[in-house]
């Protein structure tokens, strides 16, 4: 007979956690794995509220799987080290990010691209190679291979650090990879919310003219005085849009509803490129004509491997980004996930973890 959550492994463990598809979070006692030789396991502090992990408790992909304790851009101190860690030390601060394992030898793994790895294990709602669940950062404590656990930079704060676990490296690996980080260069960004407003920050840091583009102009002062986009285009209105025809080297679309791809085209130079970020849960129409005549070219991109998001960390401490958070308390969560599904957030949740799951629950 299968184990409990409790019981499945010898260290209690307390979280909050999707029971079924109406993606209402409660309090919920499960156990983590023992320390292995090459694990460290970690006091959570903070945890990110991802767009992905409201598509997840509602089962909105088709592949969730109850109880969901969600949460994938974790920040807290090492508690407990292996015998055969050499990159952390109790005490040290660090960051969980999308995935908690892979297979360590297949062709991407060696590559440092373990987020492509055919097994690679997200952190939760997915299977460890031992078959129990993985639980994810709505919870007081984590036990991660060291290879998965990145180095947080001295001075950066946690609770704006953690979007950048999933955030960060979802928008700075494909403008690495497709080569969209040339000063001068304009990018637009479509879609101002978790994913698009760290966009525009590393954008300039790369020396990038940013332009947002967003359906209306309610956050059209937002973009340029508080986060230093250059411009704002409206997309809903034609007259703007016609005006920047051909003018953009670079697309980042963040969007996560389904949304047509042909508006975001017309704006690309010929041998631009549009990179597509957010999941919607139905296909998009791609018009070919555009992309023939001008050379143009539609891709995606998913997280990025470790040795790359600690890359993204330390960029972004260089350059002083953190993402732009509204800091919450456990209880919370649940008022937190109906405003994340109207964009009701400058820019990300952030659960004050350490602070707000109390002792007396545990």
């Amino acid at each position: 007979m299968a184990k409990s959550p409790e019981e499945e492994h010898p260290h209690k463990a307390f979280g909050w956690a999707a029971k079924d598809t109406s993606g209402i979070l409660s309090p919920f006692h499960f156990s983590r794995r023992d320390n292995g030789v090459e694990d460290v396991t970690i006091k959570i502090l903070y945890c990110g509220v991802c767009h992905s992990d409201l598509h997840a408790v509602k089962n909105e992909w088709g592949f969730s799987r109850y109880p969901m304790v969600p949460g994938h851009e974790i920040v807290g101190v090492v508690t407990k080290t292996g015998s055969n860690v050499m990159k952390f030390k109790v005490d040290d601060r660090v960051g969980v990010g999308v995935m908690v394992n892979s297979c360590k030898s297949c062709e991407y793994c060696h590559q440092d691209l373990e987020n492509y790895c055919p097994k690679m294990i997200f952190t939760y709602n997915a299977q460890n190679h031992d078959g129990t669940k993985t639980y994810g950062g709505y919870s007081n404590t984590i036990v991660v291979d060291e290879r998965f656990v990145v180095r947080i930079p001295d001075g950066m704060p946690g609770d704006g650090c953690a979007p950048l676990l999933c955030a960060g490296i979802t928008v700075y690996s494909p403008m690495k990879y497709y080569g969209m980080t040339e000063p001068g260069k304009h990018l637009g960004i479509v879609g101002l919310g978790g994913l698009g407003h760290v966009a525009v920050k590393i954008g300039k840091a790369f020396g990038l003219k940013v332009t947002v583009i967003s359906s209306s102009s309610r956050k059209e002062r937002e973009a340029l005085d508080r986060l230093g986009a250059d411009s704002f285009l409206v997309s809903n209105d034609p007259a703007k849009m016609k005006a920047a025809f051909g003018t953009m080297d670079y697309i980042i679309d963040t969007v996560s509803a389904v949304h047509a791809l042909a508006p975001f085209l017309s704006l690309l130079k010929t041998n631009g490129k549009l990179v597509t970020l957010g999941l919607p849960e139905k296909p998009l129409e791609l018009p070919i004509f555009p992309l023939v005549l001008g050379r143009k070219l539609v891709g995606g991109s998913d997280v990025g491997g470790m040795k790359e998001t600690q890359e993204m960390l330390d960029f972004c401490a260089k350059h002083n980004i953190t993402a732009d958070v509204e800091v919450i308390q456990m209880d919370q969560i649940n008022t937190a996930m109906e405003r994340l599904a109207k964009s009701d957030v400058r820019y990300r949740f952030v659960i004050d973890v350490a602070n707000s799951l109390s002792q007396s629950q545990l």
